[in-house]
This record gives structure tokens, sequence and C-alpha cells, in this order.
């Protein structure tokens, strides 16, 4: 299911849009949004999850889990 919304954005921010829709790097301006939202949703939950693990120290389990990860590709972000 999905909502339509209407948004204010700066002409610099619509135009580079465009020119992703319009190199086929996208198939819509909404497409841009919901990619750039779903970003945001991820990088916020990294910060929570950061916040937590700052708060309540030291996790044996997960030495060496930042090493493997640094190497993960996410293509869903491309």
């Amino acid at each position: 299911m999905s909502k339509q919304i209407t948004v204010r954005l700066p002409d610099e921010l619509v135009e580079f849009m465009d020119q992703l829709v319009a190199a086929d790097k996208a198939s819509s301006r909404a497409t841009v949004v919901a990619r750039a939202m779903e970003r945001e949703r991820r990088r916020e939950l990294a910060a929570r999850d950061l916040a937590i693990l700052t708060e309540h120290g030291d996790y044996p389990d997960f030495e060496g889990l930042a090493p493997a990860a640094s190497g993960t590709v996410l293509t869903d972000l491309d």
C-alpha cells in the first residue's frame, strides 16, 4: 500500500531528481524520494543502535562485526 503526499522541494533538488529519471537511474521522482527516505530510515536505525551499544557498554560477542560489516556491499542503496 502507498499514500500520495505533497512535498515542496528546492528547485535544485527537483532538477537533480529529473536528471536521475532522464538518465534511467530512477523510474520516477517518487522512486527517488522513496529511495532517499529508505536511506534516511536505515541511517536513523543505525544511529539508534549505536546509541544503545554506546550506552550499555562493551559487547565481546560483537568483536569482528565491524570489519566484517564494512566489507558488505549494500546493493539496494545504489
